[in-house]
């Protein structure tokens, strides 16, 4: 460790503290740095990440395998040194300091304690040491594991901060799907959000072509990112990401292409108050080009209206539809601008199986012209006839969202030992979510068949 390291490391405790304090206190401070230096280094990470404020809880996080708790402290312990800046602020005198200011701090000091004992039993688990060391960890005597842990050979991690990333997890397939004139292809590399100051992957290595009339099944259990995936198909979300459709870059000539695609939610945007045809009308007024008559819309409507068994009903409010009329006017609005690409997001939802069984019917025959069709539905088996391929979204042992399996109906139930879709989603999903836990298995297996 340098001399200029060790300088800093004084500096940033004197800073953080009374400069009156006497120096030969702050040597299990340097002690602790000192250790704290080895540890990191034996993890693979900086060392000198162990110097810094706040970046050393994130790090220390990574090397335990609590990357979010590590964040989390490191966000508390900010906070711990801004309300120290206040105490000083209204002086040292006890008289002076708002009360408020002295609970939050005592709050958020125990708060810290309860993260950085999650993250020493975690540190204990990687060096293969017993829970009892976490009590010298979280005392004053912390130094004593830090030098011990960081500089004796004895002591060393079972895994570096980067090897206790699954390796289905870090894993990337290499496959990409091939771009042609007609279907839709998707090589989704990732998707991400920024959570805790840090980059979150949300979907990862995507990748598939569907053929022209094919009706897909999206499955996936709950966090899994299938409406993630579908927004950044239908473009409404963006994810660095090649969408082609026929030959069109969806991201590039969105503008263009949106009315090509239509996207039915969870929920009906539609007004109670106006009806059927209304609704209809003022679908075509902004999903059909602006060149359009109004008879050639009208006649576009009523073409809708009997392809959905909607015409008897023309007249009647919104309100006063069934929930199957309902679902199947909200899915007419789309399909007004007659799109290539039809995204549903669980249509059936809230209808009894004869009445779900007809909407899918319907989508069968959309299908069947030459449309593509991806659905999600949490009933799959009672209409599991009526699709040709099903994508399976699994989350990996980091919670991404990848794919484990694309492809006909048929090779899915061999490739995943199950005769039931909804079997399925259980093999893929996380043991505590009443699941077996295989998704990891499935995504390096189905890597394995795209390579094959």
């Amino acid at each position: 460790m340098g001399l200029t390291q060790i300088l800093n490391a004084v500096l940033i405790f004197f800073l953080e503290s009374e400069t009156d304090t006497p120096w030969y206190l702050f040597v299990p401070q340097i002690l602790f740095l000192v250790g704290m230096w080895g540890v990191f280094r034996k993890s693979g990470l900086k060392p000198w990440h162990a110097l810094i404020p706040c970046l050393q809880e994130i790090r220390l996080g990574q090397a335990a395998g609590m990357e979010k708790e590590g964040r989390i402290a490191a966000m508390i312990r900010a906070a711990i040194i801004l309300l120290d800046e206040c105490i000083l602020f209204f002086g040292t005198g006890t008289n002076n300091i708002p009360m408020l200011i002295v609970f939050a701090s005592i709050f958020l000091e125990l708060l810290k304690l309860i993260f950085m004992a999650k993250i020493y039993l975690a540190l204990c688990d990687a060096y293969d040491r017993k829970k009892a060391w976490v009590l010298l960890w979280i005392l004053p005597l912390d130094f004593i594991p830090a030098c011990m842990w960081g500089w004796m050979k004895k002591y060393q991690p079972l895994w570096t901060a980067a090897e206790m990333k699954n390796d289905a997890s870090s894993f990337f397939s290499g496959a990409k799907a091939a771009i042609l004139d007609q279907g839709l292809t998707v090589n989704l590399e990732e998707r991400t959000v920024t959570e805790f100051l840090k980059k979150k992957y949300l979907l990862r290595d995507i990748h598939m072509y569907i053929q022209p009339g094919h009706m897909v099944l999206l499955l996936g259990g709950s966090g899994a990112g299938k409406t993630t995936f579908l927004n950044a198909v239908n473009g409404y979300e963006k994810a660095k990401a090649e969408v082609v459709l026929n030959g069109r870059n969806m991201y590039r000539e969105y503008k263009d292409m949106q009315y090509d695609i239509g996207f039915v939610p969870q929920q009906d945007l539609m007004r109670g108050s106006d009806s059927v045809y209304r609704t209809l009308m003022d679908a075509a007024t902004l999903r059909l080009p602006a060149a359009f008559t109004r008879e050639e819309k009208e006649k576009r409507v009523q073409e809708v209206m009997e392809i959905f068994g909607l015409a008897p009903v023309r007249n009647n409010l919104v309100e006063k539809l069934s929930g199957g009329q309902r679902k199947r006017l909200s899915i007419a609005m789309e399909f007004i601008s007659n799109p290539t690409l039809f995204i549903l997001d669980e249509p059936d939802s809230g209808l009894d199986g004869v009445m779900a069984r007809e909407l899918f019917l319907q989508l069968r025959q959309i299908a069947d012209q030459g449309k593509i069709i991806i659905v999600i539905t949490h009933t799959p088996d009672r209409v599991i006839d009526l699709f040709d391929d099903v994508i399976v979204l699994a989350k990996d042992s980091n919670r991404t969202g990848r794919l484990a399996w694309f492809g006909p109906i048929s090779e899915a139930r061999t490739f995943f030992g199950k005769e039931k879709m909804e079997e399925i989603v259980k093999s893929v999903n996380r043991q505590e979510e009443g699941g077996d836990g295989r998704a990891d298995e499935f995504i390096m297996k189905y890597a394995e068949v795209q390579h094959g």
